[in-house]
C-alpha cells in the first residue's frame, strides 16, 4: 500500500478514445484546467475493450506510472469512467491519487456551487459517488451496528464511514425535499395564474446566463468557462403587449454527464420539465454544434422535458456571412432563431417567437371518464385543466375541460385514451 495523498493539483491527464465512443481531448483540458490543476503532461491511450484490472491495459498503465514518477505528479486524471476496483488498482500501481471523468466534474461542480440548495445538491452527488469507492469491507456492510457506542466488534473503519456517508445522504435528501416542496409551490401558483415558463437549456459555454442577462437584465455570474453556473435563476419576462411569462437560467450539460449529478439536480430540473417552451442555446461557432445537440437532447430525454423547442443559434457575432450562411443551411426548415448574446443582435426577434409559443392553442369542451379513471381524473386536476364536473348516473366523472392542445396531446399519449373533446353537451 502507500500513503495516499490528500492534496496536489499537478497532475497527468490520460485521454480515452474508447471504440465506439466520442473523444474530445479539448473539452477534457478545458474541465481539468477549470479545477486549477497544473497539467504536467498528458498520455492517449486507444482502447478497444478496457482491461478489467486497470481500464487502460497493462503497458499503458505502466507507461502512465512512469511518468508519474519522472514528474513527481500528485494526481492522475482519467477522461472516462472508472469502475471502484480499477480506481484502487491504478492507485496502488502509480502510488498516487487517481480520478475518473465523473469524479472531475463533481469537483468542478463543488467549486461553483454558490446557493443553500446548490451545495446541498453537489454534495449528494458526491456522497453517492463515493459510497462506491468504498471497497474493503464490502460483504460486510449490512452488518448490524453494536450496541454502546453503535459500533459493534469487528466492524471495519470502512464500515463506518459507509453508515456515517447513508445518514448524510437521508439528512441531504429530506433537506432537498423541503426546498422542492417550496419550488413546487411557486409552479402551482404559476399555472393558477397561467403564467408560462420558459427554461433556458443547452451545453455548458453555450452562452446560456450571457443570454438570459441579456433577456432579464439580471446579474447572473457569467463567465467564458465550462459550468460558470450551477444555480437555477427565475425572472420575469416581459413580452410585450402585457404578455408576461417566468423565464429559468438553469445548469448546462457536458457529455457523459455523471448519473449522480442528473439524479441530485433533478429537482432543480423540474423547471425543465413543467415549461412551456425550452429555449435550446447552442454555440453556433462550435464546429462540434451537431454532437453538442444531440448530448443535451439525450439528458433532457432522460428527465422527461418534452415540452417544445426553439433553437437558439447563439455566437453568431463570431461568424463571417459566409459561415453565417452555412449555417442557416444546416438548421433549414427548423424552429430557430439567431441571436448574439453579447451585442444583442437578434434578441427582438427571439422575443417575438417566444411570444408566439408560450400562447398556444387551447381546447375547449366535454370529456367523460369512467368511474375507476380515477388517475385520470387526477391528471386533470394537476394541470389545472377540470373547469367543471358532474357525476353520471352510473359514476362515471363528466368533466367540462379548457386545456392546452400541448397539453391535451400529452395527456392522450400518456393514458393512451382516444378521442375528442365533445365541443355541446345536451
Amino acid at each position: 500500500m502507500f500513503d495516499r495523498p490528500q492534496a496536489g493539483n499537478d497532475c497527468i491527464i490520460v485521454n480515452v478514445d474508447l471504440h465506439g465512443a466520442d473523444n474530445h481531448p479539448g473539452e477534457f483540458l478545458e474541465l481539468v484546467t477549470s479545477t486549477q490543476a497544473h497539467v504536467l503532461d498528458s498520455v492517449s491511450v486507444s482502447i478497444r475493450n478496457p482491461h478489467p484490472r486497470f481500464f487502460l491495459g497493462t503497458g499503458k498503465a505502466e507507461e502512465v506510472a512512469d511518468l508519474v514518477q519522472q514528474a513527481s505528479a500528485e494526481l492522475v486524471i482519467v477522461d472516462h469512467a472508472l469502475s471502484p476496483s480499477q480506481e484502487r488498482n491504478l492507485e496502488a500501481l502509480l502510488k498516487c491519487r487517481v480520478l475518473d471523468r465523473a469524479g472531475l466534474i463533481l469537483d468542478i461542480f463543488a467549486q461553483r456551487a454558490r446557493s443553500f440548495e446548490g451545495k446541498l445538491q453537489v454534495e449528494l452527488a458526491q456522497l453517492e459517488h463515493l459510497s462506491t469507492r468504498l471497497i474493503r469491507g464490502w460483504t460486510h456492510l449490512e452488518r448490524q451496528k453494536g450496541g454502546i457506542g453503535l459500533r459493534g466488534p469487528g466492524e471495519t473503519q470502512l464500515e463506518t464511514d459507509r453508515r456515517l456517508i447513508s445518514v448524510r445522504i437521508k439528512q441531504i435528501k429530506k433537506r432537498l425535499a423541503r426546498v422542492d416542496s417550496r419550488r413546487e409551490q411557486g409552479r402551482r401558483n404559476r399555472k393558477k395564474n397561467a403564467l408560462p415558463t420558459v427554461s433556458v437549456v443547452g451545453y455548458t459555454n453555450a452562452g446560456k446566463s450571457t443570454l438570459f442577462n441579456r433577456l432579464t437584465d439580471a446579474d447572473v455570474y457569467a463567465a467564458d468557462q465550462l459550468f460558470a453556473t450551477l444555480d437555477p435563476t427565475i425572472r420575469k419576462l416581459e413580452l410585450g403587449a402585457g404578455a408576461d411569462a417566468v423565464i429559468a437560467d438553469t445548469v448546462g450539460f457536458v457529455s457523459n454527464l455523471p448519473h449522480e449529478l442528473v439524479e441530485s439536480f433533478r429537482s432543480t430540473l423540474q423547471e425543465t420539465r413543467e415549461a412551456t417552451v425550452l429555449l435550446h442555446i447552442i454555440d453556433a461557432s462550435d464546429p462540434l454544434r451537431e454532437e453538442r445537440r444531440d448530448q443535451v437532447q439525450e439528458v433532457l430525454s432522460d428527465i422527461g422535458a418534452d415540452a417544445p423547442q426553439l433553437l437558439v443559434l447563439n455566437k453568431i457575432d463570431l461568424l463571417d456571412d459566409i459561415a453565417h450562411g452555412e449555417l442557416l443551411d444546416e438548421f433549414l426548415g427548423e424552429n430557430i432563431v439567431t441571436v448574439s448574446a453579447a451585442t444583442g443582435q437578434g434578441i427582438d426577434e427571439l422575443l417575438e417567437k417566444i411570444a408566439s409559443m408560450v400562447q398556444p392553442e387551447r381546447r375547449t369542451g366535454w370529456l367523460t371518464l369512467n368511474a375507476d379513471q380515477g388517475r385520470e381524473r387526477a391528471m386533470l386536476y394537476n394541470r389545472e385543466a377540470v373547469k367543471q364536473e358532474q357525476i353520471g348516473a352510473g359514476g362515471e366523472f363528466i368533466l367540462q375541460l379548457e386545456i392546452a392542445e400541448r397539453d391535451w396531446r400529452r395527456f392522450l399519449k400518456q393514458t393512451g385514451i382516444e378521442g375528442e373533446l365533445v365541443i355541446d353537451r345536451a
